[in-house]
């Protein structure tokens, strides 16, 4: 990239001819997180301490302790996140490629199926439909489901039944497509995992994770705002945190879209 073509996009946004739309949730002790069987360990909700306020603990500042899980909120998952991962190089947030971070975003539209059914799965014949419109999904993309789950909140998010929690997500065969034949960067969505809220009853169990961190992919969820952006053409910017030996982190997800994206 040219300083021309930097300068360029620095006016464009200074203009408002590329807009930056945030993909992030607000982090506050509310939010939900996943729940996982009571056998398990559990991830802990965001919490937030004051130290001082301006007073006698600290009479010029104010701040506070931090408590939270490297999945919770808006977050980003290293492959280290996931057993199939676990041995790969450069698995851990700390060690992946700052390149990787920025990249290009495709947006698949599942929203009427996820309206009707709280199930709904992302299958190979779906982002066919998909690619049918706006074209193949090009290599090195992160590739997002969006389902307008991100408008839900409180109990309404996690959707728990007495089964366990129901959400959309991708079948197996649909994440090992989107690897294996368009070998995408990674796979993101607006619900609190990137696998179905059922996910634990597919063959492997939390395929997305699975397979995506096997592959030495990356995942993003609990995202918000996917319906501001396009099917194809945004620039994703989604640096996590530099944890040492991490396998995810809280994050400011963002996306660059110009004006007449398709």
């Amino acid at each position: 990239m040219s300083l021309n073509t930097l300068a360029t996009l620095a006016a464009e946004i200074a203009t408002g001819a590329v807009r930056i739309v945030d993909l992030t949730h607000t982090l506050d002790p509310d939010f939900p997180v996943i729940i996982l069987p009571p056998e398990f360990g559990q991830c802990a909700r965001f919490r937030m301490e004051e130290v001082s306020a301006y007073d006698h603990r600290g009479p010029g500042w104010k701040w506070h302790n931090l408590t939270l899980n490297e999945h919770t909120g808006t977050h980003f998952d290293a492959p280290a996140h996931w057993i199939s991962g676990r041995d790969l190089p450069h698995n851990t947030v700390d060690a992946i490629p700052v390149s990787d971070f920025v990249g290009p975003v495709v947006v698949i539209d599942c929203t009427q199926g996820a309206e009707k059914d709280d199930d709904f799965e992302l299958t190979p014949e779906g982002i066919a439909v998909h690619e049918a419109t706006h074209g193949k999904i090009p290599k090195d993309a992160w590739v997002f489901m969006r389902t307008d789950w991100s408008k839900r909140s409180g109990a309404a998010y996690l959707n728990m039944k007495d089964d366990g929690p129901h959400s959309p997500g991708p079948t197996p065969e649909a994440i090992q497509m989107l690897i294996n034949k368009r070998d995408i960067r990674g796979f993101g969505t607006e619900t609190v995992g990137t696998d179905a809220g059922q996910g634990a009853h597919y063959a492997p169990p939390f395929p997305a994770h699975y397979f995506l961190h096997g592959a030495g992919k990356y995942g993003l969820q609990c995202m918000a705002n996917l319906d501001q952006l396009p099917p194809t053409g945004a620039l994703l910017l989604a640096a996590p945190l530099k944890i040492k030996n991490g396998t995810g982190s809280p994050l400011r997800v963002m996306a660059l879209v110009a004006d007449g994206a398709s």
